[in-house]
């Protein structure tokens, strides 16, 4: 008797299993069907992913370009895209072509969580109105609007 239990619970487990390993994993996290947001595939290094506002809240606000570039300055990120962000070691941030996108939400990826070779992940540290601010001021780059332009 005390076999057939085992037996049955031993089922049950791999029935379980068997279940959960055939569930798409964005549903076992309870996030939108992979129709509607891309995933990565395998897993994503770092905390958690920070997913945008399609849009950013700043956009238009005179004020945000100016505060970004005062963040990017005040975290140094100077130090790896150069003074005005034209580059050094790392990629100039005033070209029109981007590897990883350049629209506001794929900018905000690209601080937020990092990229390959170098670019840390910010996400974890800074709240999403000061990536945003940053996105605002990146925006503003080869434009009229930009604050403290090359000379």
């Amino acid at each position: 008797m005390k076999a057939l239990v085992w037996c049955i619970l031993l089922i049950l487990g791999l029935a379980c299993v068997a279940a959960v390993a055939q569930t798409p994993v964005a549903a076992q996290r309870g996030v939108e069907s992979s129709t509607t947001r891309s995933e990565p595939v395998g897993p994503v290094p770092g905390p958690g992913r920070i997913h945008p506002a399609l849009k950013n809240p700043f956009d238009g606000d005179a004020a945000a370009p100016v505060a970004g570039r005062k963040l990017f300055v005040s975290f140094n990120c100077s130090g790896c895209h150069g003074g005005r962000a034209g580059g050094g070691m790392g990629p100039s941030l005033r070209d029109e072509d981007w590897i990883y996108g350049s629209e506001p939400a794929d900018i905000f990826d690209s601080i937020a969580e990092g990229r390959a070779h170098g670019m840390p992940a910010w996400g974890v540290l800074l709240p999403p109105q000061y990536i945003w601010q940053l996105v605002s001021y990146i925006d503003t780059l080869r434009t009229p609007r930009e604050p403290d332009p090359p000379q």
